[in-house]
Order: C-alpha cells, then structure tokens, then sequence
C-alpha cells in the first residue's frame, strides 16, 4: 500500500474504479484533514461534521461507480464542492442560517499539526488558534467561507471562485474585506496572537 501514496489523485482514482479499494483508502487518508476541517468550521458541531464527511465520501463513491466522475486531474476541489454543497443543503434543510457563535469545543486542534513543542508553547498556541478561530466566527458569512477555504483547506482563489460560485475578484474582496474586518476587531479588542 506504500506505493500508493506515491500516486496522483488521477491514478488512485482510476485504480479505485478497476476494484482497488485501497486507491480510494489512500484518498481518504490524504485529505481528510483538508475536507473536515473545511466542513467543521462552516457547520460548527463535530458529529454533524463527521456526518457530512462520510456523505462526501458516499458521494465520491457513488460517482466514481456510476462512471459520472469526469478526471480533469482536480479530486481536491471537486471533493471539496462536494462538502461544501452538503453543507448548504443541510442548512438548506434545517431552514436556518449558519449562526455566528463562539464554542469553546476545541476539537478542530486534533486535526491540525503542531510541532512537539513544551506544554508552554503547545498552550500558547492552542489560544492564538482558539481566538482567531473566534473571530472569524463573527466574520459575515462569505468572508468566513473564503477565508476557511482559503487558509484551512489551502484552496487557490480560482478553486474558491469555482466553490462559491463567485467571480475571483469578488473572492479576492471577500478575502480583503474579512482579513480587514479581523485586524479591526484584534484592535478593538486589544488581542495580540
């Protein structure tokens, strides 16, 4: 199975397709931490993420079975579509909007990879983390979306673009104006990171 984390996504695609479940094991474990963290922090609550994370994943199956995948060599983006569809159809669902709350779950640390540093270090850390995620909490809706994209799952603009259904340039602004909006509020709020 080593071999396979040598592969693209194309080829793991295409071998998951000729029966080798192993290919698509490799996807998973290459960019689950991408996908839930993304989906985390648009839904808030860490069962229903790890929900809609397996229904991402039931999705990819069903395409790639059906022989609908089209491989343009972009699994990333297309699973990220995916989740972030899912995510608007749950709050679609439920009739509401996703609320702008702060939560002192601090769950989404176990999906982020801090060096080994001393207790200190490792604290100090997990509360810059804590306050920014905080923030953009409070963020209006698209710039928190963009901005999770963007520096969460390491999202180009153009894949961002192609997520929201927005041009780049609007992402672009959406980006600026939530980075601005951020800088404000660590000013109004005396917060150093």
């Amino acid at each position: 199975m080593k071999f396979l984390n040598n592969l693209t996504d194309q080829q793991l695609v295409h071998l998951y397709m000729d029966g080798d479940a192993n290919a698509l094991s490799t996807l998973v474990v290459r960019y689950k931490d991408k996908i839930y963290t993304s989906i985390y922090l648009l839904v808030k609550d860490k069962y229903l993420a790890e929900d809609i994370f397996q229904d991402v994943f039931i999705r990819i199956i069903d395409t790639l079975k059906g022989g609908r995948y089209t491989d343009e060599g972009k699994f990333l983006p297309w699973a990220m579509r995916i989740a972030h569809n899912l995510c608007v159809d749950h709050f679609r669902k439920v009739k509401r909007s996703p609320q702008i709350k702060t939560s002192d779950d601090r769950d989404i640390f176990e999906v982020l990879n801090f060096s080994e540093a001393g207790v200190d270090q490792r604290m100090m850390a997990e509360q810059s983390h804590e306050k920014v995620r905080k923030m953009i909490d409070m963020l209006p809706e698209d710039q928190r979306e963009v901005i999770i994209m963007r520096h969460y799952a390491d999202l180009s603009f153009k894949e961002i673009s192609a997520l929201t259904d927005c041009s780049i340039n609007t992402a672009l602004g959406r980006m600026r104006y939530g980075l601005i909006n951020l800088r404000k509020m660590m000013t109004e709020k005396q917060i150093a990171l």
